[in-house]
């Protein structure tokens, strides 16, 4: 790894897939997750904080018990996690303890980072790991997630790690290069400033039986991580020095640029963390009041809602025509919805006497999408 770096960045989140660990169901390459922890430490050396986000649980354990396909049952597809995380976590302690480094495992379900109080708490520990000089190896814990509380790829978990943290950059590593023009000029795009329709298009899925996700799930979180202000590198596990190459300019994959500044944490929070419980519908005049004006959302401009949702949930906002432009945690049940849509604030005072809060979303609670 070249010992001049042209930008040191502070803090980085690395993911890597199964495909960049492994040689083959259940067989680890060992030398090159060894070069990957060498350039890792090198850029500890250097003064940067490193995440991990490792997949390669699943495929490890399916090695180990003879099975030669992903699983199609839950219960399969944790039991493959559990005797995989083990070696895995082992894999990684090894790779590092060359360099005098050690690791923390993190396993997390969406949960862990949608409920606020859990999500500071893992921002919290994260923190620490890095503050005792350890490096955090996260995956998602495969053995208890179910669907409603899964991630769906660890590109997605390496995005909101990103996020969370205030990491500068996301570095996805896997058997893909970059993003490729295969409808085009069939070279990989050197830059993404923007996430369009026809950079969508070139997108593709994933046939590997250890694998989930594709292209199509890196670019879904290269958009969540660039709207965080986190710069996100594509490129392949395989090729050496590839981190000192990203970080010197020299790129051989695709770079992601951060769109404007990032979000303060909290709008973070209720972004991309969230699963809304239900939506509520304004009408026209509310649009351009809270999206411009940035005011908060008042029971005058409310016309209906959809879906069971309680005070201090997060809900969806949509415009007359059905398009989601917000989210924001409500102050009123679903059940009161119909009660306030269309009224004044002062028409209400006398139904809720002892109500501080007639916003249906404060400002402060909202965040636009």
């Amino acid at each position: 790894m070249s010992p001049s770096l042209l930008s040191i960045p502070k803090r980085i989140v690395v993911k890597l897939g199964t495909g960049v660990l492994t040689s083959g169901i259940g067989q680890l390459d060992t030398a090159r997750i060894a070069a990957v922890c060498a350039e890792l430490a090198a850029l500890r050396r250097a003064g940067t904080e490193v995440i991990v986000v490792s997949s390669g649980a699943v495929g490890l354990g399916m090695g180990r018990l003879g099975l030669k396909k992903r699983p199609a049952e839950v219960a399969k597809k944790q039991a493959c996690a559990a005797v995989g995380q083990s070696l895995l976590m082992q894999t990684w302690q090894r790779g590092f303890e060359p360099h005098a480094l050690t690791v923390a495992q993190v396993l997390l379900t969406h949960d862990d980072l949608r409920e606020r109080a859990r999500h500071l708490g893992v921002k919290a520990s994260l923190q620490a790991i890095l503050d005792c000089g350890a490096i955090p190896i996260i995956n998602e814990n495969d053995t208890v997630s179910a669907a409603e509380i899964k991630f769906g790829d660890n590109d997605t978990l390496s995005a909101l790690v990103a996020s969370m943290v205030g990491a500068q950059y996301l570095v996805i590593l896997s058997t893909a290069p970059g993003l490729i023009d295969l409808k085009g000029s069939g070279e990989i795009v050197p830059v993404v400033e923007k996430i369009t329709p026809a950079i969508e298009a070139m997108a593709g899925g994933t046939t590997s039986e250890t694998a989930t996700g594709g292209m199509i799930s890196k670019i879904s979180a290269a958009r969540l991580a660039t709207k965080a202000g986190c710069g996100v590198f594509i490129a392949s596990g395989a090729e050496a020095d590839i981190l000192a190459k990203l970080f010197s300019g020299r790129s051989p994959g695709t770079f992601f640029v951060p769109s404007g500044l990032p979000m303060e944490s909290r709008k973070r929070w209720l972004t991309w963390f969230q699963r809304p419980e239900g939506t509520i519908a304004v009408n026209a005049c509310a649009v351009p009041v809270l999206r411009e004006q940035g005011r908060s959302l008042l029971p005058v401009g409310v016309t209906g809602s959809r879906g069971v949702f309680a005070a201090g949930d997060v809900v969806d906002i949509a415009g007359p025509d059905g398009k989601v432009f917000a989210r924001g945690e409500t102050t009123f049940a679903d059940t009161e919805i119909a009660a306030i849509a269309g009224r004044s604030t002062e028409q209400l005072k006398p139904l809720y006497p002892g109500r501080k809060r007639l916003e249906v979303v404060h400002r402060n609670d909202l965040v636009l999408l």
